[in-house]
């Protein structure tokens, strides 16, 4: 198989779970040698075990174009940061938390060499904020994959204010290169697609909350009426209410009260209801 031109040759991961590990299936079916950094073995054997059930699912569904061991040979797993080290390109993926965000991205910063790009996987949170803290800010940039990766053919590219312009063109050329489809936006809270996707899912809560309509029948509208392909309720339980919380919040200390969130959502959260990966959110995913 040959390796796609614009996509780094070796593409480090920071982070193995859902979304770091749908990050490092894109580059590796496209041809790049992938290693995934984690916090502990533990961590890193799960984070191999994501990725290689999603290359074997890839292989089952012929979309991989090699066999599912020949991509695995070219990847790898590691607590260290410098597995980092002959990296073109690395992509941060840990929790929505700038402290955790800025304290990781320095020090993967530190294991690269001078003309490797590092990139955050952020949803929401300031890339020029993030740049700051970094000693080649014009190597950064944000890289906002959607979940699930590999069904998901957008990936919002989030140009900081130090990102330099060559930067900015090869990441484009990155996600072409991906089969994916590049959104370009300048840094702002929530970019595009968080920004618009929170507003209308928290006002969907808040309709659920006064007794407008059902969970059921709010998505129902969205999906049916202006052709959504899920529901912005289903949509949160997917990308998991804690995480909306999280988004939510920033969002209400940046661009003010319309990003307030609803209490069911900090009940739900409260509770433990985070959605899909605990069996309930505003839906029942127990079957």
């Amino acid at each position: 198989m040959s390796t796609v031109a614009a996509i780094p040759h070796v593409v480090g991961v920071l982070g193995g779970g859902r979304m770091g590990a749908g990050i490092a299936h894109a580059f590796l079916v496209k041809g790049a040698t992938v290693i995934v950094v984690e916090r502990d073995a533990e961590a890193a054997a799960g984070a191999h075990a994501r990725v290689s059930d999603a290359v074997a699912k890839s292989a089952a569904r012929g979309t991989l174009g090699e066999t599912a061991e020949e991509a695995l040979a070219r990847f790898s797993t590691s607590t260290d940061y410098e597995s980092f080290i002959h990296c073109g390109l690395v992509v941060e993926a840990v929790p929505e938390d700038y402290e955790l965000k800025a304290t990781a991205l320095t020090a993967v910063e530190s294991h690269l060499s001078a003309d490797a790009f590092l990139a955050s996987n952020t949803s929401s949170l300031s890339v020029s904020g993030l740049a700051s803290e970094l000693h080649r800010p014009a190597n950064f940039l944000g890289l906002h994959f959607f979940n699930p990766v590999p069904a998901s053919t957008l990936i919002e590219v989030v140009l900081g204010k130090q990102t330099s312009a060559g930067l900015a063109a090869t990441a484009k050329g990155w996600v072409e290169a991906l089969g994916k489809t590049a959104v370009v936006v300048n840094d702002a809270p929530g970019f595009a697609s968080s920004r618009l996707g929170v507003a209308i899912a928290l006002e969907a809560m808040r309709m659920v909350e006064e007794g407008v309509a059902s969970a059921e029948d709010i998505d129902a509208a969205m999906v049916l009426g202006y052709k959504h392909p899920t529901g912005p309720l289903k949509t949160t339980d997917i990308v998991g209410l804690d995480v909306r919380l999280g988004i939510a919040e920033y969002l209400h200390s940046t661009l003010g009260e319309r990003f307030a969130p609803p209490q069911i959502l900090r009940d739900k959260v409260a509770r433990g209801e985070l959605g899909r990966k605990t069996g309930k959110g505003f839906f029942d995913w127990k079957d």
